[in-house]
């Protein structure tokens, strides 16, 4: 890629990455209220501040992209035009986003309307905006016959995604489809297979029987192997191993050394499933006002609550469970704890366990309409007893349980990122195959100019979200990345919506029938934005708020 071009798209990016940082420190104004920020304003400007949130995601996600392209060494030609174009609709989509509400932000529409006509934006704009550009992008897709980009990733890591998209090809899509259609449990000889490829110890130290190095951090090698059991099934494969994921990153963040050496090597080995029951009917993703509690007694803890969906919930044996060990409500996040909560496994979509130590817990499964072979279960514990060794931590996790949560929820908001990924990479590449067989009109519906253009786009939708995630990967096993992690969810999940619901578009009648693997793709996505810290929390409570704070 020519030098001057890549100055030209960061020039673009970066120039209107100071519009969207003085529109938050115009925010911070506008919410600060005796010296600090007032939620009431804070609630008060939530439009705004949820459009910014997009803005500044997109704008990370095009400059993620456009480093890749510069780092690649293999088809640089149509990775840097890949780049280059998802670039262009960033800058148009986040000008668009700040010129509608310009006056909102403290910014002035006179001068943003003077920017896109400067000869910086509309000489890149005119050179990699142009439909042509996306068509010929997708010519090129369908002539190539293979919807992947390399990596980057290098040797290591390529063998290990080849490695589980052959697994994804000969153990889980036969069965994925009969899974979501019949909403039956994933079964023992799939969880049995994935558990002898490794794939429960990714994030796992190998001191523990994992497969992460035990003197660094290697997200990378989690997302690939997430990718790839995604693109298989979402429900039946691609979130076998979040949980386990978000219970490690827990552990190893605040566990004792009994409860490491207890429970990772079983995690690690698929000998013991694991589920996070962390929302209440009441609470949704608003962790602070949980209120499931946990009662002190001689010899432990006694739980008595709610919960509500806890995915994976029945097959568990061992429920990661977030509960109020302070009785006062005005501690909000500071009276949380963690517990360990171990029971059998069910099989089906209810169950009732009758605790031997005292105490019972009932399981309902949700009804939902994507997202099936896991079940998310309603839960409901009555004096349901747990020793002391349960609360992770012990002595020193009492008042612990949120920042463990936001320990584990980190990484498992970059590994909704790569099930993202996941899911579009299997959408694109049905819905590549499929206009170049069906014809319309009499012509294969691939030959048409808005159909090359969809599928460039949905391409690099994808690149970008793989980029992104990978990005944040590095920065995260550095000791860094917290938001980011939110805003690849943010980006990567919206994307994943979009992605397939045109690879369904591309089947027309046929993408809404259920024996078509593209329907399947598109209830599932619509998940991704709401698990693993819902959309608009993320948008407002997480990035907004946190870039609004630091603005100022």
């Amino acid at each position: 890629m020519p030098t001057e071009t890549i100055m030209q798209a960061r020039q673009c990016l970066d120039t209107l990455r100071a519009n969207v940082d003085a529109a938050f420190a115009y925010l911070h104004g506008v919410c600060l209220q005796d010296g600090t920020l007032a939620p009431q304003l804070l609630d008060q400007n939530q439009k705004v501040s949820y459009e910014l949130a997009f803005c500044v995601a997109e704008l990370e996600a095009s400059a993620a992209l456009l480093d890749y392209a510069v780092s690649i060494d293999t088809e640089t030609d149509l990775c840097a035009r890949v780049a280059l174009v998802f670039c262009a609709e960033t800058i148009r989509s986040t000008w668009q986003r700040l010129l509608s509400h310009a006056q909102e932000l403290g910014l002035q529409s006179t001068e943003l309307l003077t920017l896109m006509g400067t000869d910086l934006f509309v000489g890149f704009l005119d050179s990699h905006g142009d439909v042509k550009q996306l068509a010929q992008i997708g010519a090129e897709l369908l002539d190539r016959g293979n919807a992947r980009l390399p990596t980057g990733l290098g040797e290591e890591k390529d063998l290990v995604r080849e490695s589980f998209a052959r697994f994804a090809d000969d153990v889980v899509m036969p069965k994925a489809e009969s899974i979501h259609r019949f909403d039956t449990d994933i079964p023992d000889a799939l969880i049995e297979a994935a558990a002898a490829m490794g794939c429960f110890g990714t994030c796992i130290p190998e001191q523990f029987g994992g497969l992460m190095p035990d003197d660094r951090h290697d997200s990378l090698g989690m997302l690939v192997v997430t990718e790839e059991l995604s693109r298989g099934s979402l429900g039946a494969a691609g979130s076998l191993i979040t949980r386990p994921e978000i219970a490690a990153r827990a552990l190893l963040h605040g566990g004792t050394e009994a409860q490491k050496l207890k429970f990772l090597p079983q995690l690690a080995a698929g000998q013991m499933l694991a589920a996070i029951s962390i929302t209440e009917p009441d609470y949704g993703s608003d962790v602070a006002s949980l209120s499931l509690k946990a009662s002190s007694t001689d010899n432990g803890w006694v739980l008595n609550g709610a919960k509500t969906w806890c995915t994976f919930a029945g097959k568990a044996d061992v429920i990661v469970v977030i509960a109020r060990t302070d009785p006062d409500r005005k501690k909000g996040h500071r009276g949380l704890s963690m517990f360990m909560v171990e029971k059998p496994r069910f099989e089906g979509h209810e169950f009732s366990y009758d605790n031997p130590a005292g105490g019972r817990l009932i399981g309902r499964a949700i009804p939902t309409i994507g997202y099936r072979g896991m079940h998310s279960f309603d839960l409901s514990f009555t004096d349901y007893a747990v020793p002391n060794e349960a609360l992770v931590g012990e002595d020193n996790g009492q008042g612990q349980g949120f920042y463990l949560t936001m320990a584990g929820l980190s990484g498992g908001r970059i590994q909704t990122a790569a099930r993202a990924s996941g899911v579009m990479q299997a959408a694109l590449e049905k819905a590549l195959t499929y206009a170049g067989d069906r014809k319309v009109f009499g012509a294969p519906v691939g030959d048409y100019q808005l159909t090359r253009v969809k599928l460039a786009r949905m391409l690099a939708a994808l690149t970008a979200s793989r980029q992104f995630s990978y990005a944040v990967a590095k920065l995260m096993d550095a000791g860094g990345g917290q938001m980011q992690a939110s805003l690849v969810k943010l980006f990567s999940c919206r994307a994943a919506e979009w992605v397939t619901r045109e690879a369904l578009q591309i089947h027309g009648g046929m993408g809404y029938a259920e024996e078509t693997d593209v329907s399947r793709y598109f209830v599932d996505a619509r998940v991704l934005s709401i698990f693993e810290g819902a959309e608009e929390t993320l948008a407002l409570k997480v990035i907004a708020r946190d870039l609004i704070a630091k603005a100022g």
